[in-house]
């Protein structure tokens, strides 16, 4: 394990010192996740999917045992 360990920590060193995102690459995910949600709530909460789910809550509870 501790020879993976340093071969892994060799060819980090040697690519560079990249040790992550940068400010405005946090902030271009930060925006385009903010878009995803706001996309998905508009879905979610559309007059099609509130029908359909609840007719496939109604159809589930109106199953006979």
């Amino acid at each position: 394990m501790r020879i993976i360990w340093f071969r892994v920590r060799t060819a980090l060193r040697a690519r560079g010192g990249d040790k992550g995102m940068s400010t405005s690459e946090y902030a271009m995910g930060t925006i385009a996740a903010c878009a995803f949600a706001a996309v998905l709530y508009k879905v979610v909460t559309s007059e099609v999917v509130a029908t359909a789910l609840q007719s496939t809550i109604e159809k589930a509870l109106d199953v006979p045992f």
